[in-house]
C-alpha cells in the first residue's frame, strides 16, 4: 500500500474509533441523566447502575491500550498482595509522568475489575469534558479547583460520601498534583531547600494535604495504599494519539501494598509518612533506570475480554446506520447534504483533538509552574 493510501485508511480508522466514542458516549451520558431520579428513591441501585454505565465509556479507552495498540503492561508485585487487589477498597497513588498515566491507571483497574466504579481527585476543569467529565459527575468523582482554601469543605464531603459506596472502588490520586515537567521540578526542588525537604530527582514534592484528608476520610472504608509506579521499557515516551494510531508500548508497573494502618491518622505525621514514600518512589525510579527492572515479582494479569465485546456491541449498533445514512446521501447527490456531513466530520475530528490535548504534556496546565513560586514569598 502506498503512503497515501496508508494515510487515507488510518485517518478513516480514527475517524470511526472517535465516531463510535462520541456517539456512545454522549448516548450513556444522556442515559446518566435519567438515572438521576432514583437518587432519592434508592441511592445504591443509582450507584451502581452508573459503574456500569461509566464502564461502557471507560473501557473503549482501555481498548484502545489493550486490544487496539496491543500495549502489554507488567505488574511487579509481592504475590501474596496479588490476590487482594479488587477484592478490597483502596487508595492508589501513581506518578505522573507520562501522557497516558491514567489510562494505564485505568488498566490496571480493568484487570482487577474495578475500572467502572474507579474514582479519581480532579481538577475542576475536567468536569465540563463532554463524555468523560460528565461520566465522572454521575460516578460521583472529586473534583477541585487546587485551591486548598476553598477545596478543603467540598472535597471532605465528597470522601464521605463515599463511605457507603456499593461496589469495590479504587481511589486514584496523583499526590504530586500536577504532571512532571523539567521546569516543574525545578521550581519544585526550590521549595523542597526552602522547607529543608530532602530533594526528589524523578518526582515532584508531594502535595500532602488531599492525601490526608483522603485517608481521614476513607479510614475504615479503605484497606490499603496501593504505592504505584509506572514506567515504558526502551524509554519509551507513549502518547494517546500514539496508542490511536495503533503504536505498541511496553508498561512496566509497581505496586506495593500498604496496609492503611500503617498510615498515620495525624495530618502532620500523614505528610511526613508521604514525604518519607516519595523518597523510597524516587529509589525505584533510580533502580528502574539502572536496571530496567523492579526489585519485585513480574506478573503479567490476564487481560479480561470485556473491553473488546463492550466496543464491539457499540461498533455493530452504530456502523450500520452511519453506512446506510452515508450511501443515501450518497445516492442524493445533494452538494449541500454531502458539504454537510463533511462539516459534521470536521467538527468531530477538532472535538476528539481537542480531547487528546488535554492529556499531551506540553498543553498541561501551569500549575506548579507559579504557585509554588509564589509559596516561597
Amino acid at each position: 500500500m502506498d503512503i497515501v493510501g496508508f494515510l487515507k485508511s488510518q485517518f478513516i480508522c480514527h475517524l470511526l474509533i472517535c465516531y463510535i466514542f462520541i456517539v456512545s458516549g454522549l448516548i450513556i451520558n444522556f442515559i446518566q441523566l435519567f438515572t438521576l431520579i432514583l437518587w432519592p428513591i434508592n441511592k445504591q441501585l443509582f450507584r451502581r447502575i452508573n459503574c456500569r454505565l461509566a464502564y461502557c465509556i471507560s473501557s473503549q479507552m482501555v481498548m484502545l491500550l489493550e486490544w487496539w495498540s496491543g500495549t502489554d503492561c507488567t505488574l511487579y508485585t509481592d504475590p501474596e498482595s496479588y490476590h487482594k487487589y479488587g477484592n478490597e477498597n483502596a487508595i492508589v497513588i501513581l506518578n505522573h509522568n507520562f501522557e497516558i498515566d491514567f489510562l494505564c491507571g485505568w488498566n490496571f483497574c480493568e484487570r482487577f475489575g474495578v475500572l467502572g466504579s474507579s474514582k479519581v481527585l480532579a481538577k475542576k476543569e475536567l468536569s465540563y469534558m463532554p463524555i468523560i467529565g460528565w461520566m465522572w459527575y454521575f460516578l460521583e468523582i472529586v473534583f477541585c479547583k487546587r485551591k486548598w482554601e476553598e477545596d478543603r469543605k467540598t472535597v471532605i464531603q465528597k470522601l464521605l460520601n463515599l463511605r457507603d459506596y456499593p461496589e469495590n472502588f479504587w481511589f486514584l490520586i496523583h499526590c504530586e498534583g500536577t504532571r512532571f515537567t523539567e521546569q516543574k521540578h525545578q521550581i519544585s526542588m526550590q521549595v523542597a531547600e526552602a522547607k529543608g525537604l530532602p530533594k526528589l530527582k524523578y518526582h515532584l514534592l508531594p502535595r500532602t494535604k488531599g492525601f490526608a484528608v483522603t485517608v481521614q476520610c476513607l479510614r475504615n472504608v479503605v484497606s490499603a495504599v496501593y504505592d504505584s509506579t509506572l514506567n515504558f521499557r526502551n524509554n519509551e515516551n507513549p502518547t494517546l494519539l500514539g496508542v490511536l494510531n495503533g503504536k505498541k508500548y511496553h508498561a512496566d508497573l509497581y505496586v506495593g501494598r500498604i496496609p492503611l494502618e500503617e498510615v498515620p491518622e495525624d495530618e502532620q505525621e500523614c505528610s511526613t509518612w508521604l514525604h518519607k514514600l516519595y523518597q523510597e518512589k524516587d529509589a525505584f525510579q533510580e533502580e528502574y533506570y539502572r536496571t530496567g527492572t523492579y526489585p519485585a515479582v513480574p506478573i503479567v494479569p490476564p487481560r479480561r475480554p470485556w473491553t473488546l465485546l463492550n466496543w464491539l456491541f457499540w461498533a455493530l449498533l452504530l456502523l450500520y446506520p452511519l453506512f446506510k445514512l452515508l450511501i443515501n446521501m450518497i445516492n442524493s447527490g445533494s452538494s449541500l447534504t454531502l458539504a454537510s456531513f463533511a462539516f459534521v466530520i470536521v467538527i468531530a475530528s477538532v472535538g476528539v483533538r481537542w480531547m487528546i490535548g488535554v492529556t499531551e504534556i506540553n498543553k498541561g496546565s501551569t500549575y506548579g509552574n507559579n504557585d509554588n513560586k509564589q509559596k516561597q514569598k
